[in-house]
């Protein structure tokens, strides 16, 4: 009876724990962009993180647990989002780490995850450098696009133009070097006889485009291709417009870092240089499969917007791919979610996704398109618009 009795009460001791463990909810940090110019970016991806751990939780959660989402503002500096982030995992003991706008954060993240051994999925990041070979670690996972995906991408599409000199203008850090670097290898592979007749670099946050414009101007390329983005490029385009900068390349003109996304067109107004081409992410307009007719709707909804985010759908997707994977893992274990990535396919809203084992990458493409005005909308939309699947971009 005593042996019995001591059972029992070890037996219900060792239970506390795991029911207590069961109540606890699931932390995911969220360290990303929410002031600066990369606002415009940062701020409607959280959004869309937060409707799907919402939605999630409104269905009981994950494995019975529910999600928290802990948002924190990286201001847009790689610093500031390794300080966000070890803060996240050492003070708020987050299970898990989703975000991260630019090259430059995601990569200095990455060391975050590694030393912490947490697993951390980047939801915009695209610079090559982030899941290369000398980089790659089991804690570190990308939903976005490539540098070379998205260089790539773009250099098919002026290669169909009646062009022969082209001119680059791309930030001068990892994401503007790596996707116009990318570009331009992809274009002289495909079109030989095209010369880059100008490359111009400005700081990321650069005030004053002018001196860039002017310089590029005077070189009078056909076609010009730029990385700029988010608020970065709003300033950029408005600065050149009246300079005549659009119809001197006679709008031969492709901005990649989303420069045709809803967020972009939007915000600019009748200041945007309709007739450019552009990509996005996502774009509420776009038919897609009939599970992103259903997601719009949704986002539609939650933001109260009749005009929904096209970045909303990254930070969604982030969220998605970790809830699966800790289903498949059937727990929060870093070392078996990281392993329940690996080849991990989702039904996204997008269409189905899938982490590639070798790289951690996702196959993510993106929308393309010339930008036209409709009459059914106060801003510009890409007309055709078209998903590049960039499978046969990538090694």
């Amino acid at each position: 009876m005593v042996v019995r009795a001591f059972l029992v009460m070890l037996a219900a001791v060792l239970a506390l724990p795991l029911g207590a463990e069961a109540q606890k909810p699931i932390k995911v940090g969220f360290p990303m962009i929410m002031s600066g110019p990369g606002a415009l970016f940062g701020e409607p991806a959280a959004k869309g993180a937060q409707m799907f751990v919402d939605e999630i939780n409104a269905k009981g959660g994950v494995l019975g647990r529910k999600l928290e989402l802990l948002v924190r503002d990286t201001k847009g500096n790689a610093d500031e989002a390794v300080r966000v982030s070890r803060e996240l995992i050492l003070k708020e003991n987050v299970d898990f780490l989703v975000g991260t706008l630019t090259s430059a954060e995601g990569p200095a993240v990455s060391v975050v995850a590694k030393e912490n051994q947490v697993v951390f999925i980047a939801p915009i990041p695209k610079t090559d450098q982030l899941t290369a070979p000398d980089k790659l670690h089991p804690y570190v996972f990308r939903v976005a696009a490539t540098t070379t995906m998205e260089g790539r991408s773009a250099a098919e599409i002026v290669a169909k133009w009646p062009v022969t000199t082209v001119a680059t203008i791309s930030p001068d850090y990892a994401y503007g070097q790596d996707v116009t670097r990318a570009f331009v290898e992809h274009l002289k592979k495909i079109k030989p006889a095209v010369q880059i007749v100008d490359q111009q670099w400005p700081k990321l946050g650069e005030a004053d485009y002018t001196p860039f414009i002017n310089a590029q101007l005077a070189k009078k390329p056909q076609a010009v291709f730029s990385s700029l983005w988010g608020g970065h490029f709003v300033t950029f385009a408005k600065q050149a417009k009246p300079l005549g900068y659009f119809d001197a390349i006679k709008y031969n003109f492709i901005g990649v870092g989303e420069a045709a996304s809803p967020e972009s067109t939007k915000s600019m107004g009748k200041d945007y240089p309709v007739g450019i081409w552009g990509n996005s992410y996502d774009a509420f307009y776009w038919e897609g499969p009939p599970a992103h007719k259903d997601y719009v709707a949704r986002l539609s909804k939650y933001l109260r917007d009749e005009y929904p985010s096209s970045w909303a759908i990254q930070g969604y997707i982030g969220l998605q791919f970790l809830t699966e994977a800790i289903r498949k893992a059937n727990g929060t274990d870093s070392d078996k979610v990281s392993k329940a990535l690996l080849g991990l396919t989702v039904d996204t809203p997008i269409g189905k996704q899938t982490i590639r084992a070798k790289d951690h990458q996702a196959n993510r493409g993106q929308l393309y398109g010339k930008t036209v005005m409709d009459p059914k909308y106060p801003f510009a939309i890409m007309k055709p618009i078209e998903y590049v699947d960039p499978t046969k971009f990538i090694d």
